[in-house]
């Protein structure tokens, strides 16, 4: 039996990195429990940072409640405390695993992609990084308004007060932080799909109004929150940059974002 002649592998040719269906099994079975190990030590790490996270955002929620609101957090059941702590911990834990987790699909799917396909991917990480902060520190200043709104309501129903399970308003703020740092990802998504061929400008002028929609149901389903307040401050941005990321995929496009079906007509 002939064997194949022993060629030097070249990232610029993804045919040289061509596996077997079992060899990706294998390479992603292996990537995934890595993963899982890292998501076990730093969750084992979080258990001790549980506490003090805890205490600090358990602030921010009181610093936020109206005054003349009565509000306690009881425990029903004697796991509760135990319960709460470790979901804590696991919180913690995947919010410090992500960046390995992004490393270890990247590093899966980048023998496949020739280098003018990775070179979009390298160019937005930095962007894709400075916007999920930039969308996480919005999330956090939407928390005082958010509260307010909702607190309005209670003049409603004089004489009541707020009761809640501990670590529900907790979840609130992490879940509204993370919700913005998500959202803000959506430029870098558009221009990646333009980038890569699998949308074009032509597309994204021609169906605005429908992508404006999708940006309100999208930031409607993400904030936790509920409160239009909240969605109106997620959807605006993300509208502006949205647009933004249109414009320069038009300017960095050869055509000018021409659509190619258009050239038969000339």
């Amino acid at each position: 039996m002939a064997r194949r002649p022993n060629r030097p592998r070249t990232e610029t040719d993804p045919e040289e990195f061509r596996a077997t269906l079992g060899e990706h099994l294998d390479e992603l079975r292996s990537r995934v429990l890595r993963v899982l190990g890292v998501l076990v030590v730093a969750s084992t790490l979080g258990w001790f940072l549980a506490m003090p996270a805890f205490r600090a955002l358990s602030e921010v929620v009181a610093a936020n409640i109206p005054k003349g609101i009565e509000f306690k957090e009881p425990f029903r059941t004697i796991t509760e405390p135990f319960m709460l702590q470790l979901k804590l911990a696991v919180y913690i834990g995947l919010c410090a695993a992500i960046p390995w987790l992004v490393a270890e699909v990247w590093q899966f799917v980048k023998p496949g992609l020739r280098p003018h396909e990775r070179r979009p991917v390298k160019i937005l990480a930095p962007f894709s990084v400075a916007l999920f902060g930039v969308g996480c520190w919005v999330g956090w200043l939407m928390i005082p308004p958010s509260f307010q709104w909702f607190a309005t309501f209670f003049q409603s129903f004089p004489g009541t007060a707020l009761y809640q399970e501990p670590g529900t308003m907790v979840f609130l703020i992490v879940k509204l932080v993370l919700a913005f740092g998500i959202g803000f990802q959506l430029p870098v998504v558009t221009f990646l799909l333009a980038k890569l061929g699998l949308i074009t400008p032509a597309t994204l002028n021609q169906y605005w109004r429908q992508a404006v929609v999708a940006i309100f149901v999208l930031a409607s389903v993400l904030t936790p929150s509920g409160d239009p307040f909240t969605m109106l401050a997620m959807a605006v941005p993300l509208c502006v940059l949205f647009f933004g990321a249109v414009l320069a995929v038009k300017w960095t496009t050869k055509d000018g974002g021409r659509d190619p079906a258009l050239d038969n007509l000339d």
